[in-house]
């Protein structure tokens, strides 16, 4: 896990320049750092090494090739590096380490860019190939580490996050108030699922795709090398089939087990994380394994009850940290120059700090839930495209409608809620006006932004079920929380591993019938049927999801209430075009006369604010150097 940058240009690229880029994620990796430049000046790549595979020397970046020909700089891991390093071998490579990063390296001297399909792992790479004279860059399936890139006059420039492209002076941070707003109307939407970012000058490779960059032209090509395209149904009875997912998920489990530093997990006392740390056990034995929670006391939100049962069930070491939010406003302008851009909730800080708290204990990687809810149908309001799809193959779901609704209250909308989300935008503007209501954030947002939410194409063969489950994965929710846990976990020097997010999962899960997924009156049946025995029962048969979240009612009423205020008050707030101030205003008044649901509407301005002022404005004050060597 690391950090990486570079630049590639017509003309000679000044080294200061990526080495300057690289000095602003020294977090994403603080045990080494390297440059390399190309023969003619006009290649250069920067590294910050956090060693997990193979620490010694051997596994530098960027790292060379034994022929000089080929360079590599690489974020992430391959976590079957040692079966790609047995065939490679058999086809006659040597290695002089055991890193996986000379596997990848030598994987590509021998298959080109058709290694990609070799690999399972979570990446991001920029690799030299001298030979035919072209920068090959690739990002994982699912889209886990990030690769961010700008095309400025005569050059490509890539890096792992923005502010490292924001060092560069022919690099212009202007935001886009559109791409802003729609985050800010719907935070799992607008901001990490299309190309362009929400700065102009800067785009991003989206996950499954590759780049090739024509050193000559300077044209960047960029291509899918992966897309999730269901095959044929697993053939075998429904035993046999769960049967077959929990083997495919503790393989994944044991790949991303392999390391040479601390491994331990997260663990929220939800299924998906209480079941990884329940495999990880079974794969380890008995030897320690330590877990991290965030906890919550006193309120609903507190996991605790269901974690400790984890805990006493595998016999893992526990350690447990409280989320406050008097720290969280003193630590706001670190935990925002991390995050880089808005974030959903104070979620994404409890987050944070279960990261901080892992490093305090100095274990190193975590593998944590990530990605089973969208993937295995884990939330409730996938029943309504779940039953959509039995009609639709001519089932009578009655009956199952009316389990559904007893056990999940609220995972089948009324009729006034489809109503009331179909309203269009002015309408609700008007009525929330005259009658001093509402809380929806675009009631809040200055009128001409365009909020509309975009298309998300699935493949067309899917059923309603897979089609939601499809956009959630790769466009919506995932991609969202893929980006918080990379920088949460990267600004504490962790690496956060993820088994649901294994291509080999999703491939098999999309294959299945919708009662396979969510039948039996099940989120995620999938996962629960095969996880039998493996499980504690308390864990395996609970219904009730709450997800990571804190009592952010409590803390916008408590130590952020002044924060709050101050931020909407502020001039900045009144001039930044963004917002209509007096609404926004008498939410908060609103609020403090007891909406307490409103403090999750009232989180987003404070939020975005907050980005302006601790990651723009130290941005924009920071004197910038030009990639031009004759301008050095």
């Amino acid at each position: 896990m690391c950090g990486i940058a570079g630049i590639a240009a017509l003309a000679p690229v000044t080294p200061a320049t990526v080495a300057a880029m690289t000095a602003t994620m020294v977090h994403r990796g603080p045990d080494g750092h390297g440059l390399w430049s190309s023969p003619d000046g006009r290649v250069v790549l920067g590294h910050r090494r956090l060693a997990i595979i193979d620490t010694s020397a051997a596994g530098a970046q960027p790292m060379a090739s034994a022929d000089g020909t080929r360079v590599l700089c690489f974020n992430g891991e391959i976590y079957n590096y040692r079966e790609v390093a047995a065939r490679l071998t058999a086809e006659g490579a040597t290695f002089s380490g055991h890193s996986d990063t000379e596997v990848l390296l030598a994987a590509y001297g021998r298959w080109g860019e058709d290694c990609l399909a070799e690999l399972n792992g979570m990446f991001a790479f920029a690799l030299w190939d001298g030979v035919r004279n072209r920068l090959f860059c690739a990002r994982d399936r699912f889209g886990e580490k990030p690769f961010l890139f700008a095309t400025p006059p005569g050059a490509f420039v890539f890096a792992s996050e923005y502010k490292a492209l924001l060092t560069v002076a022919e690099i212009g941070d202007d935001v886009d108030p559109s791409l802003l707003a729609r985050f800010l109307v719907t935070s799992a939407d607008g901001l990490d699922d299309r190309r362009q970012s929400v700065f102009p000058a800067i785009s991003q490779l989206l996950p499954g795709e590759c780049l090739t960059l024509d050193l000559d032209s300077m044209v960047p090509a960029i291509r899918r090398y992966w897309t999730l395209r269901p095959g044929a149904p697993l053939a075998g009875s429904e035993t046999e089939v769960f049967a077959r997912f929990g083997e495919v998920l503790e393989d994944s489990v044991r790949l991303r087990l392999r390391s040479d530093v601390p491994v331990g997990s997260c663990l929220s006392g939800g299924l998906d994380s209480s079941a990884i740390v329940c495999l990880a056990r079974k794969l380890r034995g008995d030897g320690d394994y330590h877990v991290f929670t965030g906890r919550f006391p006193g309120s609903e939100a507190d996991e605790w009850p269901y974690a400790e049962q984890v805990v006493a069930a595998t016999g893992a070491t526990a350690h447990v940290v409280t989320p406050d939010p008097a720290r969280l406003v003193a630590e706001l302008p670190h935990f925002i120059w991390h995050n880089e851009l808005p974030v959903g909730s104070s979620s994404q800080y409890a987050q944070y700090c279960v990261f901080r708290l892992a490093a305090e204990h100095s274990v190193t990687v975590l593998l944590d839930g990530q990605g089973a809810d969208e993937i295995l149908g884990g939330y409730e309001q996938y029943f309504m495209p779940y039953l959509a799809a039995r009609r639709a193959a001519g089932l009578d779901v009655r009956e199952e409608e009316e389990a559904i609704r007893a056990r999940y209250p609220a995972a089948l909308f009324s009729r006034a809620m489809t109503v009331k989300r179909a309203m269009p935008v002015w309408l609700k503007r008007i009525l929330a006006d005259l009658g001093g209501r509402g809380s929806d954030v675009a009631l809040g947002l200055a009128a001409g932004l365009d909020i509309s939410a975009a298309a998300h194409a699935a493949p067309p063969d899917l059923d309603a079920l897979r089609q939601a489950l499809h956009r959630d994965s790769f466009h919506t929710h995932l991609p969202t929380l893929l980006r918080y846990g990379d920088r949460n976990s990267m600004a504490h020097s962790r690496e956060v591993r993820l088994p649901f997010c294994d291509h080999r999962v999703a491939e098999l899960a999309f294959t299945l019938p919708p009662h396979l997924l969510m039948g039996e009156t099940q989120t995620k049946r999938l996962m629960r049927e095969s996880l039998r025995g493996i499980l504690p029962e308390a864990i395996r048969c609970r219904w009730n999801k709450r997800g990571f979240r804190p009592p952010q009612e409590q803390w916008l009423a408590g130590p952020m209430l002044p924060a709050m205020r101050e931020t909407l008050e502020s001039p900045e707030f009144a001039g930044r075009g963004l917002w209509r101030v007096k609404w926004w205003r008498s939410v908060l008044d609103r609020f403090e006369s007891g909406e307490t649901g409103l403090a999750w509407v009232l989180w987003r301005p404070f939020v975005t604010e907050a980005w302006f002022r601790h990651f723009l404005a130290p941005l924009r004050a920071t004197p910038r150097l030009s990639w031009r060597k004759d301008a050095a």
